[in-house]
């Protein structure tokens, strides 16, 4: 097969599996736009509850409660924690929201260790916060570069320990995440059968992990998330949900708040989880999720083109070494 041909096929395919995931159906009872998260089969909610750093900053326990229930009762069904956050404090929020409660959502929780050992007494913990006998999703956390991924799947360690999990039932799914290197994500996507994967995906599209410090060079540009690994989450039918889709804020000023959800939220994506520190974040992000239209390609290519490279490049120098804890 030519190179030409197998080029226009696997776009085409590319393109089939893009429009497939953004389809997307109102659940009746909210009016929240429902995707499914790839081969898992399971229908989650256009916008995810990030439970990590935003969420811990609501200082009483009963307002993360009311925020996160406020969420829920939106249709919200995708619940996004880490055993790193807050030192155990988002996983552990969770499971006091859910005593004498019945979970009703698609709970996922994510490992940072590495060692088999640790990362098995990892999971047991972050089980007993939660106050749950299994998950739905447990993810490897923050992927880094090629020595990082040799580490996650040498023998015994935390790869070989998930698949056990959930051949044991204490997970439904397996995943990892990524907002450094697009590269090692992508081998890791192609090398394994993760059920899920979750990256930085946002107009800036992120993801040169070395960008060079010379002014006006280094912009991701095509070699981000999007272009390099997000096309083989697709073509292996991954679950597949965005995180830092404000770039920690960075990006809020260089387009509306609502612009930047809604860029997010039309790439083929199940969901993009977001992490909501105030009443009136998570109220206008619902309204973006449940009023949802795709933007146009071009007007997608527009947003990313206006932002100033330099730019682009000081927030990939940020999260080469940022640390979601």
């Amino acid at each position: 097969m030519s190179l030409s041909r197998r080029a226009f096929i696997e776009s085409a395919t590319l393109s089939a599996l893009l429009a497939q995931t953004q389809a997307a159906e109102k659940d009746p009872k909210t009016g929240m736009p429902m995707r499914t998260l790839g081969k898992t089969g399971q229908n989650v909610s256009l916008l995810g509850f990030g439970a990590g750093s935003r969420w811990l900053m609501y200082k009483k326990v009963e307002d993360a409660h009311a925020a996160l229930d406020k969420a829920l009762k939106a249709g919200v069904n995708y619940v996004d924690s880490a055993h790193s956050y807050g030192d155990g404090e988002s996983e552990t929020r969770i499971g006091s929201f859910l005593k004498g409660r019945r979970r009703d959502f698609f709970l996922v929780t994510k490992i940072s260790a590495r060692k088999g050992d640790d990362a098995k007494r990892q999971v047991e913990l972050s089980l007993k916060r939660l106050g749950q006998d299994r998950v739905d999703l447990i993810h490897i956390h923050s992927l880094g570069n090629e020595a990082d991924l040799a580490e996650i799947e040498a023998k015994g360690n935390v790869l070989d320990v998930l698949r056990s999990m959930k051949e044991q039932k204490v997970c439904r799914f397996i995943g990892i995440t990524c907002h450094t290197d697009p590269a090692v994500l992508r081998t890791a996507l192609e090398r394994h059968p993760f059920d899920s994967t979750q990256m930085a995906l946002n107009i800036a599209k992120m993801g040169n992990a070395a960008p060079s410090s010379v002014p006006g060079q280094g912009a991701t540009g095509k070699l981000g998330f999007e272009s390099i690994a997000m096309p083989v989450a697709l073509k292996k039918g991954m679950g597949l949900t965005a995180m830092k889709v404000f770039a920690q804020e960075k990006l809020v000023g260089k387009a509306p708040v609502e612009t930047l959800l809604r860029y997010a939220l039309s790439l083929p994506v199940a969901a993009a989880v977001v992490g909501m520190p105030q009443v009136d974040h998570i109220e206008t992000n619902l309204q973006v999720a449940k009023a949802f239209q795709p933007m146009k390609k071009e007007d997608m290519e527009r947003l990313s083109n206006d932002m100033a490279t330099q730019w682009k490049a000081s927030i990939d120098r940020f999260f080469t070494g940022h640390v979601d804890a």
